[in-house]
């Protein structure tokens, strides 16, 4: 199995390399050359199967030889161990035809925890076998920094910093960031938005002489890795409920559409996705796309919603990768048009799109609302997120069973809910200790140079 880049002018890799990679050389992502494929047997194979079976089988055929199949099961088992519910992600019913798909259960209470803690397990027995040690930048709107740093906090083999935008995160998902006491993670509060933090995250990657010097790596959803995990709750979810002797939706709030885009490499795999529904909240440039053809950037506006307060999903670009036909040369091109404020997308290349996806938005009181209501009716507490991706599934429901992703525990968010239902949400009893723990972060301006030379500082310690 091997990687190209959706800008089609970097090396080919291995499984393992394009995990430690991160982003291409060319700017691009990394995406798998072919598209493993599964039965309508095998699926069935996998009704009532443990998670972690499930992760391995959808898993390791994009692992080529990377890792063998006893280093991939021992990852996969110690990644979940720490999960707090044994099904990992369990499925909740909401009506007669909708159902929650808890991503929750997980050391940082969202779904990244799903993928990241993987990715923790992957980096480390990789780089214990070349005995090299890498610097870990990411970017977060606030759960990405949370369960990379618990992935990767005391590993000798990684420096980790999370640039995450100041005062637009939840005091739950910065505590998580800034209170580890491990020297090896580094929480840094930039000014700006997400968008301000990836776009520096993405100028580190594509400075080859900082990028080799400090042996550079990324775990955000750029990591092809990332994607690949978050794959294996589409086949856990929908063969839970039927599949593949019937089909099933997605809806799935997000921001930078790597969550849904790994429901997309599901649906390629032979999952009988009927169809992948992409939940915005106001900031909705992902649904003005798909509605409108045109992918045109805006004022990012705070909202109850701060992950997916975005303008820049960097994995849509890997959705226009198959949309336009693999064309690493329309993918640049479209990539260079973004940074001028926008693009248009082809029409070919739209219809290709919206044969998988639909899209939705839910303004902030109809997402309060919604928290409200389905408490009411069910006793399930919403995070915002959650509440999203309900609210738009509401609006696409069909003859499949619909299931939404509920992203994270709702005491994530506790001000947010609170002020919709009257309820305030509390930590699990693991983690309640959280805001008497001290604090250790440090702000930076939205300033390149002095950024790359914070890092160089830090890891020569």
């Amino acid at each position: 199995m091997k990687y190209i880049s959706t800008r089609g002018n970097a090396p080919i890799l291995s499984f393992e390399d394009a995990m430690l990679t991160g982003l291409a050389r060319d700017g691009g992502l990394y995406v798998p050359e072919t598209i493993s494929q599964m039965s309508h047997g095998d699926i069935a194979a996998m009704a009532g199967l443990p998670y972690e079976e499930i992760a391995f089988r959808v898993m390791q055929p994009f692992m080529g030889d990377s890792f063998s199949e006893n280093e991939l099961m021992d990852a996969i088992i110690k990644a979940y161990a720490g999960f707090s519910h044994d099904a990992r992600a369990p499925l909740v019913q909401l009506g007669p035809n909708h159902h929650l798909l808890e991503l929750f259960h997980g050391p940082t209470l969202a779904f990244k925890d799903f993928a990241m803690q993987l990715i923790g397990q992957l980096f480390q027995k990789a780089l214990g076998r070349r005995g090299e040690q890498v610097t870990i930048v990411g970017a977060t709107s606030g759960d990405t920094g949370s369960a990379a740093i618990e992935a990767f906090k005391g590993l000798d083999s990684a420096n980790v910093f999370i640039l995450f935008p100041n005062g637009r995160v939840s005091d739950v998902q910065r505590r998580q960031m800034t209170t580890p006491v491990e020297p090896n993670v580094h929480a840094i509060a930039m000014e700006g938005t997400f968008d301000t933090c990836q776009a520096m995250l993405k100028d580190m990657f594509n400075d080859f002489g900082f990028r080799d010097g400090v042996k550079l790596a990324g775990v955000n959803s750029i990591n092809w890795a990332r994607v690949l995990a978050q794959v294996v709750y589409y086949f856990s979810s929908a063969t839970a409920l039927g599949a593949p002797h019937r089909k099933v939706s997605f809806t799935v709030p997000t921001g930078n559409f790597g969550d849904i885009f790994a429901g997309y490499i599901a649906k390629r795999m032979g999952l009988p996705i009927d169809r992948l529904v992409i939940a915005t909240n106001r900031n909705d440039i992902l649904h003005r796309a798909i509605s409108t053809g045109r992918y045109d950037m805006d004022t990012v506006f705070p909202t109850i919603t701060p992950s997916m307060d975005i303008q820049i999903s960097s994995n849509f670009e890997r959705a226009l990768f198959d949309a336009y036909d693999r064309n690493g040369g329309a993918v640049t091109q479209l990539m260079g048009e973004m940074k001028q404020g926008g693009f248009g997308i082809s029409q070919s290349a739209l219809e290709g799109l919206r044969k998988h996806f639909d899209s939705g938005s839910s303004a902030e009181d109809t997402t309060s609302a919604t928290i409200k209501a389905i408490f009411e009716s069910t006793g399930e507490l919403l995070c915002p997120h959650s509440a999203v991706g309900v609210k738009v599934a509401h609006d696409h429901m069909g003859t499949s069973p619909m299931i939404t992703l509920a992203t994270a525990h709702p005491a994530k968010f506790p001000d947010a809910v609170e002020a919709a239902m009257g309820i305030r949400p509390v930590l699990p009893d693991w983690i309640s200790d959280l805001f008497d723990r001290p604090e250790r972060l440090t702000e930076m301006p939205n300033d390149l140079q002095k950024m790359k030379s914070l890092i160089r500082e830090r890891i020569a310690l």
